[in-house]
């Protein structure tokens, strides 16, 4: 990828997150003007990629997906009291804008481990590179290359707080280096910690002699709240925070057969840009009226906060918990970004130790950059506990 270093941010917070459309971009600056459209953006947009291919070929919803694994880390950590393993972990890895850029990928490296009955301890980490970016000077002379690296390591905890109900916190560090240590003097990494807090409730219906019967589940997940970054000169930039809200509806069929029903909204948590006379005025606002005021900050109001919701939807089947497949279904306001596509993949678990899921992108609009993005995801169960339902676990009758 050969940039000079003047767009690195904004290949960053645009480009390389690809959260428009190429038929509905905007012209977005480094301090987070926008020309055409009001697009809300941030630093570091790959804490909130996908990382799985199970949610890859859902629509990327997973919030309140049920039959929890190490990658719930990523979605909604209070799942993980309810998995059905005692520990496992997970690893995945999505080239990013292959049909583009051929040396830009991330991987998720995911665990967690339960402690006692109703509490489990988790992490992960996401690491981006975003290839190598060859730096000229502003009569075209090359000035040397450099490799862009983000990550953030997540640490987390959670807790049963009755037979249905869970919460989680998690605690994350985050650095992106885009040219430290170039030939770019002045140039730091930026680095920030934040935070994650999450919900889930499940329950269900079911026979236990035909196995045919409803499940159900609801969650929640604000993630990414924390500092600005700051890259060694005087802006400081947001971090996407995130608001997801889910659904789950499992129809268990008969006791080899079920198909989840999963739906998910999100909103990006940062302000959306409000220009007048060449100023946003909502750049350089506190970090509380940002986040929480980023709900009626929009120029065309409520109307407009609406478009900025993006859902996500997919159902899967299941065979004998062993095999699985997906489609799922994503959409984005066109005045938002436009991002429209279907998903789909497939799923194999072997001997509740070993498990893949793989997940293909198929966008509605032809010359998409996201067009055929692919997922793979391994994943391991390292021991098998009991049915969590029959555990012992905090009553809620009291």
């Amino acid at each position: 990828m050969k940039l000079n270093f003047a767009c690195i941010l904004l290949t960053v917070c645009s480009l390389s997150s690809l959260s428009f459309d190429v038929s509905a971009q905007s012209t977005t600056a480094v301090n987070g003007l926008t020309g055409q459209l009001n697009i809300p953006t941030s630093s570091v947009p790959f804490l909130n990629f996908t990382p799985d291919a199970r949610s890859g070929a859902l629509g990327e919803a997973g919030v309140a997906l049920g039959d929890p694994d190490a990658n719930a880390v990523f979605w909604n950590p209070s799942k993980l009291v309810f998995a059905k393993q005692s520990s496992g972990a997970s690893v995945s890895y999505t080239p990013w804008l292959r049909n583009l850029i051929g040396d830009m990928y991330y991987t998720y490296l995911s665990g967690y481990g339960k402690v006692g009955k109703n509490s489990v301890v988790s992490g992960s980490l996401m690491y981006f590179d975003l290839g190598t970016v060859d730096f000229t000077t502003n009569t075209g002379v090359a000035a040397g290359t450099f490799n862009s690296r983000e990550y953030a390591l997540t640490a987390s905890f959670a807790q049963r707080l009755s037979q249905n109900f869970s919460l989680a916190v998690d605690l994350k560090y985050l650095n992106s280096n885009l040219a430290a240590g170039s030939s770019n003097p002045g140039l730091k990494p930026g680095s920030t910690a934040a935070a994650d807090i999450s919900f889930y409730y499940r329950n269900e219906a079911r026979d236990n002699a035909t196995g045919q019967g409803l499940g159900w589940a609801f969650g929640g997940m604000i993630s990414n709240l924390g500092g600005r970054l700051n890259y060694g000169g005087t802006e400081r930039y947001f971090i996407p925070t995130n608001l997801r809200l889910g659904t789950g509806l499992t129809y268990y069929v008969d006791q080899y057969n079920k198909f989840n029903f999963v739906l998910d909204f999100n909103k990006l948590m940062v302000p959306t840009p409000n220009v007048v006379n060449g100023v946003n005025l909502n750049a350089n606002k506190d970090y509380f009226s940002s986040v929480f005021g980023s709900f009626a900050d929009a120029p065309g109001g409520f109307s407009e906060e609406l478009k900025e919701i993006t859902i996500s939807t997919g159902i899967e089947y299941w065979y004998n918990d062993q095999f699985a497949a997906r489609v799922g279904y994503f959409n984005e306001s066109n005045q938002k970004g436009g991002r429209k596509y279907f998903t789909t993949g497939i799923g194999l678990r072997l001997q509740d130790r070993f498990g893949v899921d793989f997940s293909y992108l198929l966008p509605v609009k032809q010359g998409n950059p996201l067009s055929e993005t692919f997922r793979l995801s391994l994943l391991l169960n390292f021991n098998k506990s009991n049915r969590i339902a029959d555990d012992d676990v905090t009553d809620d009758s009291n």
